[in-house]
This record gives C-alpha cells, structure tokens and sequence, in this order.
C-alpha cells in the first residue's frame, strides 16, 4: 500500500538518481553533531557531518548505509535539536553517505535555514 509518505520518497528517489546535478541548494563545510538512525532501527548512529546545506548532507562513516536507505536524523544547531528524514543518494566506501532531506518535522526547515544564513554571515 501506497502512503504520502512512501510516494514522498519515491520521488525524492526518482529526482536524486536522474538529476545530473543534484544539488538544489548551495553547501557549506560545516560540523554538525548528528545522531541517524535506520528507518525500522532504534540502533543511533552517531557522527558529525562534513558538508551541509538547505537540502542534505555528508557525514563519514566507515560502514555506509547503502543507496535508498530511509533515515532519520536529528541534527544539533548551536545546541537547539532538529530533525529530518532523508534518503541516501552516494556511497563511498570507506568514506561515507550523502544523504537527501525529503521531510522536516516542526519547523526544521526555517531552522535549518536561519542556521545556515548565520554562519554565512559571520
């Protein structure tokens, strides 16, 4: 059976494989404390974040998760948690995962955003 939420995914899936510049949104080289867990797993996966932008991240990781993994993952602006769902779009091995923002729980995104601006502007 079909969800929004399945349909959100699939599409976000569809656009990052197809897209031959995925990036939507400017990065910046930033670390962020982030803790991602696998959909359907309780197990944290914690770690830091090399790049970050409106649209996803990079974190490094010595075991990646492998292309089309749903995650969530809760991120730690200046201290204030946010969190996000996202889909794996690379895999390079031993070195780490992009990972896409498809969905933002509360008011992630204007977070995200002001944080961003922020460190841009200092």
């Amino acid at each position: 059976m079909n969800s929004p939420n399945n349909e959100l995914f699939a599409s976000a899936a569809a656009q990052a494989l197809t897209a031959p510049d995925r990036r939507s949104y400017p990065r910046y080289t930033v670390q962020v404390q982030t803790e991602i867990h696998e959909e359907g797993s309780n197990v944290p996966v914690r770690l830091v974040t090399t790049d970050l932008s409106r649209g996803g991240c990079y974190v490094e990781l010595l075991m990646q998760f492998p292309i089309g993994t749903r995650v969530r993952a809760t991120l730690w602006l200046d201290g204030c948690p946010i969190v996000v769902h996202g889909l794996v779009v690379t895999r390079h091995p031993h070195f780490g995962n992009g990972i896409m923002f498809v969905e933002f729980e509360d008011h992630a995104d204007q977070l995200l955003c002001r944080y961003l601006d922020a460190i841009t502007t200092d």
